[in-house]
Formats: structure tokens, C-alpha cells, sequence
């Protein structure tokens, strides 16, 4: 199994750890247990997938006797070589099959633990053996003690966003390249995803094509319909750079001169919609605030009832993750909260658009991550 993942510096790994064990202790949680993950990544730098055998991060909280450890299997250990485990003061314990690693980790934990937090996205059949080994302890989710450090992005996952914009924005720039009547959905998206790789990208981790009426359903992925010359195409498209940190750009495009009279207006409402929002967005302000600026603009036209979704979500090891741009959020931005705006307008049946960049709050407001035009791009037919 590989774990490989981009370097990070050590005095940073050990600045997350701290603050991860202190606001684990600040929350009453004795232990954070981190299976491989996006917040695994985010403590050791070390990527990786997590399998039927236990691989977990045991961090205890500040002030706990018990001492950071990871418990992995011994035929996946190589794959840990280059973590800086020793720099970080982690013992690594390893195990066999035949072996229980869930009363390992009980053991590690020294009698400790009477709260213990599992990482959100940890396989119920290792969160179960984990509970069942140190019954006495109250088990919840490390969500939300460790969202508190991985909303707020230093300047080395500012930079990689930034990198992961630069890479999506000049696969936008090439949608000319592919985008055009006669071709099928799914064939513009296996371009678009070579492109995604071909411009720095590990992975394409999603890409969505939705053209005429598919371009009315937010998610819709990719299909066998046939590009017309008039429609209206919904391009959503990001993944992660090396760094491990995503992009996710939404740009709208129409093959030729729009087949509807009402798509010009009508999008000029969302990108006035997108700008709002941006322009809301900085330290001090909620989220739900962003949200209504967006939402606002749209409703005040008239589409409200077709503007279906948030306004926006986190972005980072995840490309979905806190803070969410949402009615009822009342979480106050600040420095270095990276997130996406992007209002829609869907009209079932007919059309629908999107506009998309990812922003970061500074000091003087929001710092858009993507520099595509966001005019309606026509292209030719």
C-alpha cells in the first residue's frame, strides 16, 4: 500500500499536533483515534487508504499520560517509511494478523481515555472494534475538534490552492479545445480529465459536463447526450494537486449563439449573484451572510426558487469540508478560511448555469484562487 504523499515541514506537522491535542483537551476528549484520510494527511503528511486492517493515528490530548503512537500493520509499515514519525515523538506500533490491533491501541491509551474522538470517516468496522475495546469510554467523532485547525489554512495550504486554481483555470482556458456540437457528454469529459492531469493534477476527482437541459441538474456527472449546437453546457470540474489540495472551478459555456432568449439576462442576474457574495465575504462576517448575498440577488430577479443549493462549501485535503456557505451557519469568518462561491440558476427542462471560484479570506476581504472569465464563454459552432 502506498502512503505516499508531498512533504510537509516538520515544524509545521509538530505545530498541528500541538494544537491538535490541546483542542482536544479544551473539547473533554482524552484521545483523538485518526484512521487514514484527508485528516490523517493533515497530522502526519502521509496519504494512504484505509483498509480492513487497522492503521490509526492515536493522539492523546493534552496533559494525558499516554503518548502518541501509530498503530499499523506490520506488512503496511514500509509504506510509513518517510513520515517523519521519530521528528514527531510518535511511536510506531506495529501488528500482525492473528493479532487484536483494537486492543492495542487500548493499551497505548494506558487506561486514559474516558472520551475518545474517531476521525468522521472511519470505517464502522474499525470505530466498532475501537469502542469495543475500551468500553468504558465515551466514543464521538473528531470533527469537530479538528475542523477548528483545518478551516483555518496556513500560508503553505494557501499556496497549494492557490497552485490547485492556476492548474483548473488553465483547463478552462482549453474547453475550446473539446467542447463542440456532435460530440457526447462523456467523450468532452474523458478530454477534460486527461486535461485535469496533463495541467498538474493527480487525479480528476470529478468532472461534470451539462449541456441543455442536463445543465438544470447541479450534479449531474456526464451522459451519452449529444452536444447541439444553442446548448447551454455546465462544466464543473477539479481534483488535487501533489500538495494533496483541491481545486473545483464551475464555469458556463454556450456552443454558439444561445438557443434560448433568455439565457443573456438571465446570467448576467448570476454573475451579479457570484459578485455580491465575493464582495460580502471577509473576516467579521457570517457565513449565512455570504449565503444571503448570493441568494438575495437571485430571489430579488425572480429565480429564487431555482437556486437549489449552498452558496458554497470548504476546500482543501477535501473538497468538501468546513465552513459551509449556508442559510442557518452563523460561523464568523476568518484569515485564511478557504471556500467556494457558487450560486445557480436551474431551469428544469431547459438550461441551467453555475459560476464557481474558490476565495480565501484575508485581511482586506476575499482573495479569489480562479481568474477565468466569468462572463457566458461562447464558443464556436
Amino acid at each position: 500500500m502506498s502512503v505516499s504523499a508531498a512533504p510537509i515541514d516538520v515544524e509545521s506537522l509538530r505545530d498541528r499536533f500541538r494544537r491538535a491535542a490541546e483542542a482536544a483537551a479544551s473539547a473533554g476528549v482524552d484521545a483523538l483515534l485518526v484512521s487514514p484520510g484527508s485528516d490523517l494527511r493533515y497530522l502526519l503528511g502521509a496519504g494512504g487508504s484505509s483498509f480492513e486492517r487497522l492503521t490509526c493515528l492515536v493522539l492523546p490530548a493534552a496533559g494525558s499520560a499516554a503518548e502518541p503512537a501509530l498503530v499499523v500493520p506490520k506488512l503496511e509499515q514500509p509504506g510509513y517509511a518517510g513520515v517523519p514519525t521519530e521528528a514527531l515523538g510518535v511511536h510506531v506500533a506495529t501488528w500482525v494478523d492473528g493479532e487484536d490491533p483494537y486492543r492495542l491501541v487500548a493499551d497505548l491509551l494506558k487506561g486514559t481515555a474516558k472520551s475518545m474522538a474517531v476521525t468522521d470517516m472511519m470505517p464502522a468496522l474499525h470505530a466498532l472494534g475501537l469502542r469495543d475495546a475500551v468500553p468504558d469510554a465515551r466514543q464521538g467523532l473528531a470533527g469537530p475538534v479538528l475542523r477548528e485547525l483545518r478551516m483555518r489554512k496556513d500560508d503553505g495550504e494557501i499556496e497549494a490552492l492557490r497552485k490547485a486554481g492556476a492548474a483548473i483555470d488553465r483547463v478552462h482556458a482549453r474547453m475550446g479545445e473539446w467542447l463542440r456540437p456532435g460530440r457526447t457528454e462523456a467523450e468532452v469529459g474523458a478530454d477534460i480529465a486527461a486535461a485535469i492531469v496533463e495541467e498538474g493534477h493527480e487525479v480528476a476527482e470529478f468532472v461534470i459536463v451539462g449541456s441543455g437541459p442536463n445543465g438544470a441538474s447541479p450534479h449531474h456527472g456526464v451522459s451519452d447526450r449529444v452536444i447541439e449546437a444553442g446548448d447551454v453546457v455546465v462544466v464543473d470540474i477539479g481534483g488535487p494537486v501533489p500538495e494533496g489540495y483541491n481545486s473545483d472551478s464551475t464555469r458556463t459555456y454556450s456552443v454558439g449563439v444561445p438557443g434560448f432568449d433568455d439565457v443573456m439576462d438571465t446570467y448576467a442576474v448570476l454573475k451579479n449573484a457570484q459578485q455580491a457574495a465575493v464582495d460580502a465575504a471577509g473576516p467579521g462576517v457570517t457565513a449565512e451572510a455570504v449565503d444571503a448575498a448570493a441568494r438575495d440577488v437571485i430571489a430579488d430577479a425572480g429565480f429564487g426558487e431555482y437556486f437549489v443549493h449552498r452558496t458554497g462549501h470548504g476546500i482543501g485535503l477535501d473538497v468538501h469540508e468546513d465552513p459551509y456557505i449556508v442559510s442557518g451557519n452563523d460561523l464568523v469568518l476568518e484569515v485564511g478560511m478557504a471556500f467556494s462561491v457558487e450560486p445557480g440558476i436551474y431551469l428544469p427542462g431547459r438550461w441551467g448555469a453555475r459560476i464557481e471560484d474558490i476565495v480565501v479570506v484575508s485581511e482586506e476581504g476575499a482573495v479569489r484562487l480562479n481568474t477565468r472569465p466569468h462572463e457566458l464563454v461562447v464558443l464556436p459552432s
